[in-house]
């Protein structure tokens, strides 16, 4: 059985998403134009899709607290800063159960 390509795995959004980045040539500044979102909004954004289609080729499930997380940060709800934090924690707590 021939495998999927990831692209094609991605919700429709997120494969408009990446159409708009390419015709953009890579600029996330004229995308945030485009979108009428903040350039770490966006950001944040291309950030998630890239976890996810790593993700994807690696045929390992999408981690649901990043995409939670990320979430937020595009709709403005925290700061990227404040999700990393997050991230990094429930990151720790997990290694911290793994070991008991």
């Amino acid at each position: 059985m021939e495998r999927q390509h990831p692209l094609f795995l991605l919700e429709e959004a997120d494969r408009e998403f990446v159409l708009r980045f390419v015709l953009a040539s890579g600029s996330l500044k004229e995308l945030a134009r485009e979108y009428g979102v903040s350039y770490p909004t966006l950001r944040a954004r291309l950030d998630r899709l890239i976890h996810r289609l790593n993700r994807l080729v690696e045929q390992r499930p999408v981690d649901a607290m990043s995409e939670m997380l990320a979430g937020f940060v595009e709709r403005g709800e925290i700061t990227l800063s404040a999700a990393r934090a997050i991230q990094e924690l429930n990151r720790k707590e997990y290694e911290r159960k793994s070991e008991e």
